[in-house]
């Protein structure tokens, strides 16, 4: 029994469970990201189709606030209702609570008081009532509150805070989307009030958004947006889950280092094996040791590569890819040794054969392994070295006459394929003169003259075994098949 052999295969199937095992953590992530993804998805559409359903009811048809005042507890309601499925879409928790108390917060987020105002007469931009507010709550900006207005009134104010005075003294007096006269109340409010613009800031809708008759299309564009934000999440965790360059680079470095040493390993292992202590190892020993030792870190590098690629791109388990790539190095070596005239062809043949079937076993206990023990690597470890040991022990104490059974077995079943490849072959032209002669039949049986197409028809079913005494082959027994 080689244990060298054993040693090398358990570690090469190591290297190979190693990188399955990064694979799967990486599945499991994904798997894991997108069934908590379902959860997000089902509280944000809940979330905002309550909010709706709260604005209905509530609001609309209880006429809460009137004709002149609706609109700002729809608002209320709805930068509540969207804010806190905007969150839960993206796995944070819903930091909006909606007040209803008349009081001078609306809303609160997180620990941050809100007062809205949605004011569109004047053409004040929500400016005025929120001068008004701070009249009655002067202290409300100092206590670390904000204000927040229509998205599209902010966006306007904005505008105007960023236009110097030359542009602004070329807009019209007083009317048109942009003029002087809004241009001049927005400086001034921020300037009279001594209010940073950044206690200013836009709700989610605009004013037209939250009004009674366009409440339901602005709820049904947020479920797109929704949707959409639902979908690229679930776009990054599959990204997140993708085989990286960075990973297969440590992949690489790790199975390099593994076959390296155990290469280092096996080289001293020898040699000690051989009646040499290591103190006394010469210098020819140890570069013979560190010559052995390059080639295992090479050939560990492209093993963890090649793995690498082939179980994260192709439908390759680990343990078959780590036996294909051992079984690629030996039949390499075996053509570098027929090249060279060191081996015949039949010697190449026969070792190559050899070497995958080596490789196969390898393989096919590692799999039985990481099946009886579903513990990462160490399954496939245990598995790989007791299926190597006893495939080993079976190889090497094959009696000559097992040998002699077996290889007769061969021959028997060489000569059989022989027999069978030509009865394969006399049926295949039977069956094709067959077939000539059956087209030959229809051809006549659907020839277009009446006649000649009937005898073609009797000659067919006479050809495929029908009795004669049920063949209408005159008009006799036409008529009579018709008309009795």
């Amino acid at each position: 029994m080689n244990a060298e052999k054993i040693v090398k295969s358990s570690q090469e199937q190591a290297v190979g469970a190693w990188i399955n095992y990064l694979n799967q953590v990486r599945l499991d992530r994904l798997v894991e990201a997108l069934s908590k993804q379902n959860i997000n998805f089902a509280d944000a559409m809940e979330t905002i189709e309550t909010a709706l359903v709260t604005i209905k009811e509530d609001i609309i048809i209880r006429n809460r606030g009137g004709d002149k005042g609706m609109h700002g507890f729809i608002a209320e309601i709805a930068e509540c209702g969207i804010g806190n499925a905007r969150q839960q879409i993206l796995g944070k928790s819903a930091g909006y609570i909606w007040i209803n108390d008349n009081g001078p917060n609306d809303l609160t987020r997180g620990a941050e008081a809100i007062q809205q105002k949605f004011v569109q007469s004047g053409g004040h931009l929500s400016l005025r009532a929120v001068a008004e507010h701070l009249k009655h709550y002067p202290e409300y900006l100092a206590e670390g509150h904000k204000y927040q207005i229509p998205k599209d009134h902010y966006d306007k104010i904005m505008a105007y805070l960023e236009m110097s005075a030359d542009a602004a003294n070329k807009l019209p007096t007083s009317k048109g989307e942009f003029s002087l006269r809004q241009w001049k109340e927005v400086h001034a409010f921020f300037y009279d009030n001594n209010i940073d613009p950044s206690k200013l800031e836009p709700s989610i809708l605009e004013y037209g958004e939250v009004q009674q008759g366009t409440i339901d299309a602005a709820f049904d564009k947020e479920k797109g947006r929704l949707r959409e934000a639902d979908q690229e999440q679930r776009d990054a965790a599959y990204q997140g889950s993708k085989p990286t360059v960075a990973e297969g680079v440590k992949v690489t470095a790790v199975a390099a280092a593994a076959e390296g040493a155990t290469a280092f390993a096996i080289a001293v292992a020898r040699k000690h094996k051989s009646g040499k202590r290591i103190n006394n190892f010469d210098q020819d020993d140890w570069i013979e040791i560190v010559g052995e030792s390059g080639k295992g870190t090479v050939k560990g590098g492209i093993r963890g590569v090649s793995i690498y690629v082939l179980t994260n791109f192709t439908a390759t388990p680990a343990a078959v890819a780590s036996a294909v790539t051992t079984a690629a190095f030996g039949v390499a070596e075996q053509a570098h040794l027929f090249r060279n005239d060191a081996i015949n062809e039949v010697q190449f043949i026969n070792n190559s054969e050899m070497l995958c079937l080596d490789a196969s076993i390898s393989a096919l206990s590692s799999f039985v392994g990481q099946a009886l023990i579903p513990i990462p690597m160490l399954g496939a470890v245990i598995g790989n070295a007791v299926g190597t040991m006893i495939y080993q022990i079976g190889k090497d104490t094959l009696s000559a006459k097992e040998q002699e059974i077996i290889n007769q077995y061969l021959k028997d079943i060489a000569e059989l394929d022989e027999k069978l490849a030509k009865k394969y072959q006399q049926y295949v032209e039977q069956l094709n003169r067959c077939f000539a002669e059956y087209m030959r039949l229809v051809a006549v049986a659907f020839d277009p003259k009446v006649e000649k197409a009937l005898n073609g028809s009797v000659a067919l079913a006479k050809y495929m075994g029908v009795p004669d005494s049920e063949i209408l082959g005159n008009y006799d027994k036409i008529a009579s098949y018709f008309l009795d």
